[in-house]
């Protein structure tokens, strides 16, 4: 099982999910987590990556957000690659909704299957209108993504407990938000019970999982402004007790390939 992310902030999100075919003949699964990007830039940061729109055999949304679903819709019904959403999400995204796209719906509390891959939603405080985040699996190994929450919450927790990868929201430090030439009903929503996670939200709860098995902890979604990768990293490495570095997923680059190894 690998990963690899296109991108990760407010300016677009998308996170790619692979497992290996059950008959080792048959080709991958390959997700599309989020799509915040046009439908140029998302084939472009396929390509970097050694895709192509017609390696994916889905797309799977978080929430209804521009920088996480702007893209999807367009990308899915220019592609033939079905949408899968929740009906809040779904209902969220009207704004871009497009006809001749497959949309799929999954409940937020249910484990569903794409091809060899299960996937988990987890519900997170987030205002959006019912935003999930997920734990994906390949019956070995499992990949935690937790971006966009207001706040870490005993679910949160108990959904990411024993990840073998984990992508966690390091959205800001509290005192850059803090003197930001931000709003303040933007630092007030940012830094709320349904907005995003700071740092040290962020390193509560790889503290409290079980890290037993981990292998990759990856900061994402930082702010350009209110956050540093430096940051980010002193954070989590205060919290984590495995030998490995905290990497850290950019706007621009997203991160390459990591790979669970057995």
């Amino acid at each position: 099982m690998r990963f690899a992310i296109l991108g990760s902030g407010s300016d677009g999100n998308g996170l790619v999910v692979e497992a290996a075919a059950v008959v080792s003949a048959s080709r991958p699964t390959r997700i599309l987590v989020d799509c915040g990007f046009g439908l140029r830039e998302t084939a472009r940061r396929l390509t970097r990556w050694g895709l192509n729109p017609n390696d994916l055999d889905a797309i799977v949304l978080t929430h209804e957000h521009d920088d996480h679903a702007s893209g999807a819709f367009k990308f899915g019904r220019r592609h033939d690659i079905p949408v899968w959403a929740t009906a809040g999400t779904l209902r969220g995204s009207r704004g871009y909704l497009c006809e001749g796209v497959t949309v799929r719906l999954f409940d937020s509390h249910a484990p569903f299957s794409i091809g060899a891959l299960e996937l988990k939603p987890y519900t997170v405080p987030h205002d959006a209108c019912e935003p999930t985040q997920f734990v994906f699996g390949d019956g070995c190994h499992s990949l935690g993504l937790l971006t966009d929450a207001g706040k870490p919450t005993s679910h949160i927790v108990a959904s990411l407990r024993r990840v073998d990868a984990l992508i966690l929201e390091c959205n800001h430090d509290q005192q850059m938000l803090a003197d930001s030439s931000y709003p303040y009903p933007l630092k007030r929503r940012i830094g709320g019970e349904y907005g995003h996670l700071s740092n040290a939200d962020a390193a509560q709860i790889l503290a409290a999982i079980d890290q037993s098995g981990l292998q990759h902890v990856i900061a994402a979604h930082l702010s350009r402004t209110n956050n540093t990768p430096a940051l980010a990293r002193a954070a989590l490495a205060g919290a984590w007790s495995g030998a490995g570095d905290i990497e850290v997923a950019c706007q621009e680059e997203g991160l390459s390939w990591r790979t669970i190894a057995a």
